[in-house]
């Protein structure tokens, strides 16, 4: 019977990983280590990306975008969200004023 599901990969060893992440910090490239050994070049990525967080060699992932915007930023949002509502309403008005015209 062929499953829909892909099989489920291997785990693999925290030493087999740890190996991985001294390779491409040596210079290998993870597309080159992911030919020569089993675990695709994104898992081998994803390994060095989580070994240098927890080693303080790289920041957490950003947070979601709006809560990662500075205070100058969300400053700059709020006045363009204004001054695009305040164009349309300008917009608008000679589309009303010929509406409420033609009633009259």
């Amino acid at each position: 019977e062929v499953s829909a599901m892909p099989r489920p990969h291997p785990a693999y060893a925290p030493e087999f990983r740890r190996q991985m992440v001294e390779l491409v910090r040596a210079g290998r490239d993870p597309a080159d280590l992911a030919r020569e050994f089993e675990p695709s070049a994104q898992a081998i990525r994803k390994w060095v990306a989580v070994a240098d967080r927890q080693e303080g060699r790289r920041e957490a992932k950003p947070a979601p975008a709006e809560a990662a915007l500075t205070a100058t930023k969300r400053e700059e949002l709020a006045r363009l969200r204004r001054e695009n509502k305040q164009l349309r309403q300008e917009r608008d008005i000679p589309s009303r004023a010929a509406a409420w015209s033609a009633r009259g």
